[in-house]
């Protein structure tokens, strides 16, 4: 039988195979205390949390209704790392994609699985993952898994709030946090909860798939006398590399394999850590480094903490795909990007690519892409404080991140993988910028992901193939780094785009943008008589302004009168003859005065010892 016939046989036995999968999930706060420390409202799921771990196939179909059960806040659904082919508009951030789900309202998430491997879930309204609406997605492959293995394992890890995001990012966002120094977590939390125990038995291999969850830290692991075997890494199979210490920043994903030991008498810790160098300072009580527990036998002692050298962990960068995929030929397309972190005219801190901190525009960039007609292709029609870089269809392109911050960020690209050809090492004196004449060796066969995170005044190079057309967010995966505006927004093909009946606005997606008062069609301006026309865009606050302003010249001439009087009166005074000055002081300090003593010496003999008491 041909090979063209085998194909299609495997084609149309997939396509019976093929299951749909529906899920209602309504939004609520349920009461949970996560770390055993604090009870708060996390968001649920159907009024239960944490959210359930979604499984499917690859092929599979998804009907998602996510109703919100909100009162006073508007929601969203993002599946991380999953490409969305020819249906951008499930693809969840708000005004980018899709307009945000007022309250009582519902959207339904429709899609078909084309990858397989670790994912999750998560709200892309600004601070709701963060406050528990978060959870798993695996994706079973229609082909034998390539490793052997005797039992699956899910497992998430995160940093915890004790205060919700309500409280926490008005303060964050603030003239009174110039310098944008970031929430420090209350606690790390292990399959949301702490000091959990997992029981094993001995002589298996079990394939643990880890995401991290967290807004905010990357976090360390590792165990006693035991080691991961990397096989995956944001949903692409990798060859095995052995390890002691896996180092996961927020968003990203590893399945390992975890043998246990034929001695089954002892049990052993199994530890996650954060990473204390994303942390502006490290308060009283914070436990940077939580222990759990491998439990082979439940009536032995649980060991306390165990501790090892955290600088030794697996650098991912080595990492080679499976499919031995090689490097990409060189780019059509370089889009360079110069991370800055800086305050404006408002006195809060923003972060910038390029000088611009992302502002969302009036009517998704999808619409935009829509309704633009020829104009499409012009980036202007989509705003000029939302980043838009507008790709042709089949390029090659670099993204080149120039990291001017002193702290990581862990960027993840929507829609697709990318080929992470350079990271250069962190600097801890002059900033390190991308020199495409002068460069480290680029491997043969990169390592393939989604999210990678850049070393301080580093840079990173990533490459992909522009072969999906659609609006693919780029950020830090920092959500509060999110929140001062750290993205861009590609829109890939957008002429393909437009001749795609599939990506035509659902009924749903209307219904959100109506009840929100956004239109379905115009630029980023929602203009849609001159699609150049720009007038009313949503754009960042006013820089700081340079010199003096009149306002600040008036304060500081009151302040120069005030301090020369102030000066003045100090000269005054100090230079007066203040009558029985010697009673007065002695009055003050409650000692004893011979009267005697004409020319103004003090007695303290018997004040001395009364003054020596009073210090005891």
């Amino acid at each position: 039988m041909k090979l063209t016939s085998l194909l299609f046989i495997s084609f149309i036995l997939s396509l019976v195979s093929a299951e749909t999968h529906t899920w209602y999930f309504e939004t609520g706060w349920v009461n949970k205390n996560p770390d055993g420390f604090f009870e708060k409202p996390m968001i649920g799921f159907n009024g239960t949390w944490p959210l359930p771990i979604l499984r499917a196939k690859k092929g599979d179909t998804i009907n998602l209704y996510l109703i919100n059960g909100f009162t006073d806040r508007n929601t969203t659904l993002h599946f991380h790392g999953m490409f969305q082919n020819g249906s951008s508009q499930m693809d969840g951030p708000p005004f980018v994609t899709q307009c945000p789900i007022p309250p009582g309202e519902t959207m339904l998430y429709n899609f078909t699985l084309t990858q397989h491997g670790t994912y999750w879930y998560h709200s892309h309204t600004s601070g709701q993952y963060g406050d528990g609406m978060r959870g798993i997605f695996f994706i079973d492959d229609t082909e034998p898994y390539p490793y052997d293995y005797d039992e699956e394992v899910m497992l998430s890890i995160s940093d915890n709030y004790h205060q919700n995001s309500d409280y926490l990012t008005p303060r964050f966002l603030s003239r009174f946090n110039p310098t944008g120094a970031e929430p420090i977590p209350d606690s790390s939390l292990f399959n949301e909860t702490r000091n959990a125990s997992w029981v094993v038995e001995p002589n298996k291999t079990y394939l643990v798939h880890i995401v991290n969850v967290g807004r905010f830290v990357s976090q360390y692991l590792y165990m006693e006398g035991h080691e991961f075997e990397v096989v995956e890494v944001d949903g692409v199979l990798v060859e095995k590399n052995t390890t002691d210490i896996l180092y996961i920043a927020v968003a990203q994903r590893y399945s390992v394999l975890i043998r246990t030991k034929s001695d089954a008498s002892q049990n052993y810790a199994f530890m996650n850590a954060f990473d204390d160098t994303l942390l502006d300072y490290i308060p009283n009580g914070l436990i940077l480094n939580s222990t759990n527990w491998i439990v082979y036998n439940e009536t032995a002692e649980l060991p306390g903490e165990y501790t090892t050298d955290l600088t030794q962990y697996f650098d991912d960068f080595y990492l080679r795909p499976l499919s031995n995929t090689t490097l990409y030929d060189d780019p059509d397309f370089v889009v360079t990007v110069d991370v800055v972190m800086d305050n404006l005219g408002d006195g809060v801190n923003y972060a910038f690519f390029n000088n611009v901190t992302y502002t969302a525009p009036k009517v998704p960039t999808l619409v935009t892409a829509l309704t633009a007609g020829k104009y499409a292709t012009n980036e202007l029609v989509y705003g000029t404080n939302t980043g838009s870089i507008v790709l042709q269809k089949g390029d090659v392109v670099d993204i080149v991140v120039n990291n001017q911050d002193t702290g990581k960020h862990p960027f993840h690209l929507h829609g697709h993988v990318f080929q992470v050809i350079e990271r250069h090492p962190e600097s801890d004196t002059d900033v390190i910028s991308f020199n495409s004449s002068d460069h480290a060796e680029w491997p043969e066969y990169p390592m393939i992901r989604d999210t990678v995170y850049v070393y301080p005044q580093a840079y990173v190079v990533l490459r992909f193939v522009a072969d999906n057309p659609g609006i693919w967010f780029f950020h830090c995966h920092i959500e509060w780094h999110l929140d001062q505006g750290l993205a861009i927004t590609l829109i890939e093909d957008p002429l393909g785009i437009q001749s795609n009946p599939n990506q035509a606005l659902s009924d749903d997606f209307i219904n959100s943008c109506t009840k929100n008062g956004i239109p379905v069609e115009g630029n980023a301006a929602a203009n849609s008589k001159n699609f150049l026309d720009l007038t009313g865009q949503n754009v960042q606050v006013k820089p700081l302004p340079t010199g003096f302003t009149a306002r600040g010249i008036v304060a500081l001439v009151f302040s120069c009168i005030a301090g020369f009087l102030g000066m003045g009166a100090i000269t005054v005074y100090g230079l007066a003859d203040i009558k029985d000055v010697e009673h007065r002081v002695a009055r003050d300090l409650d000692v004893d005065i011979d009267d005697d003593d004409a020319d103004g010496a003090t007695a303290f003999e018997e004040g001395s010892s009364s003054a020596g008491e009073v210090g005891k």
